[in-house]
């Protein structure tokens, strides 16, 4: 997710075209974004056609149900349009990317460049306007392609869980983008439910959120190649990294930390690692290889 960030386009004084007929027999220009398939799924799709990020959390009902107003706009479209939604409680690292501070955030992807559209919610018809002007920047850029349809018609759309009333506080917390009383929540619900691993999994997600937020990547590489035995300015890359996508680097910084540190410094590191394993997925193969070597540097 290396793809830089230009300033946002000033969509106002472009001509709004006609809006296009609903998608043909049903179909839905919708899909979920991961962190695995964003390369493929977005950025390369952007390539193609026109691609626009929704990032929303579930635990912030306001985005989910604007959410709703974005696919109803975008199926006007009839393919010139993709929505891609981003949970970004489970896709950090596409939040950090997009230096995401609340939700609901929606931006524009042009050939692989974020667009800015806005920030909270706006009205359905000024949702029309900003990607009717949106589709006609694409057309000027050369990016005239359409999206295939998400939905063959008949499919029964999936029902959501209802959401776990045990996250209310931190949800409205989140999604005022007060990421401190967030954690504090979660925390209280960990002390709870020490068995519960969705909460562990919020509680390190929006963590790394908060430690990262606002912060320069150049300038904490620069601070902690000036001082290798800071564990804070380690760590803190550690943490960008992650977010950045570039897991085995943030493992092995970590990892390398940990052979040279000792009693409670060696933990703190240790913490922090295991956190980041949570961030990344204990199902995944970066983790597990990870796990071993850091098996091996405490032993």
């Amino acid at each position: 997710m290396n793809f830089s960030r230009p300033g946002a386009i000033d969509l106002s004084a472009l001509k709004q075209p006609a809006p296009r007929a609903a998608a043909p027999g049903g179909g839905s220009y919708v899909i979920d974004i991961t962190e695995q398939n964003f390369q493929s799924a977005a950025l390369e799709a952007s390539l193609q056609h026109v691609v626009v990020l929704s990032l929303w959390s579930p635990r912030s009902p306001q985005s989910a149900e604007f959410n709703d107003v974005l696919a109803r706009v975008t199926n006007q479209f009839d393919g010139q349009i993709l929505l891609a939604q981003v949970d970004v409680d489970t896709n950090a690292a596409i939040a950090q990317a997009l230096e995401a501070k609340a939700v609901p955030l929606v931006v524009g992807l042009v050939k692989g460049q974020p667009v800015p559209l806005f920030q909270g919610t706006v009205d359905e018809a000024e949702v029309l306007r900003f990607f009717s002007e949106l589709v006609t920047v694409a057309a000027e850029n050369g990016l005239t392609g359409r999206a295939q349809p998400a939905g063959a018609p008949g499919e029964e759309a999936e029902v959501e869980a209802p959401a776990d009333p045990r996250f209310a506080a931190a949800d409205e917390a989140f999604g005022a983008g007060d990421f401190t009383t967030a954690v504090a929540e979660y925390e209280k619900l960990i002390a709870q439910y020490p068995a519960d691993v969705e909460i562990g999994e919020r509680l390190a997600g929006v963590k790394l959120l908060a430690r990262t937020s606002g912060a320069d990547l150049q300038a904490a590489r620069k601070a902690a190649a000036d001082a290798p035995d800071d564990l804070e300015a380690q760590m803190l890359v550690a943490d960008l990294d992650v977010s950045g996508g570039h897991v085995d680097d943030a493992f092995d910084r970590l990892i390398q930390l940990v052979k040279r540190t000792t009693e409670d410094d060696r933990e703190n590191v240790r913490t922090r690692l295991v956190e980041l394993f949570t961030v990344v997925g204990v199902a995944d193969p970066r983790v597990a290889a990870a796990r071993r070597a850091l098996a091996s540097a405490l032993f």
